[in-house]
């Protein structure tokens, strides 16, 4: 994955995320709908709307006095804290 900020304002981003997917793409935006402080987040995959354009391309706003980076930070760590606690609940299930 190569990350790629294209805009920062102190409330908007729109980064790409290389090699990324649908799959991703959803779980992180819906990790950023439940982020304190995140008013919109979506992406945009599709070439022929985005001109010619691949690669996803995350667009993130958040409320003022809220940056960009930080809820993308947190909404992260919260993907990767329902990760842990799936793959340990799996474990126990598994023995």
């Amino acid at each position: 994955m190569e990350l790629r900020v294209i805009d920062k304002t102190d409330e908007e981003l729109r980064m790409e995320v290389a090699g990324e997917d649908h799959t991703f793409m959803n779980v992180i935006k819906g990790a950023l709908l439940r982020t304190q402080g995140v008013a919109a987040a979506t992406y945009d995959m599709n070439p022929e709307q985005s001109g010619g354009q691949t690669e996803p391309i995350l667009s993130i706003k958040t409320e003022p006095g809220v940056d960009p980076l930080d809820a993308l930070g947190e909404a992260s760590r919260g993907v990767q804290t329902t990760v842990d606690e799936f793959s340990a609940a799996f474990e126990a299930a598994a023995q």
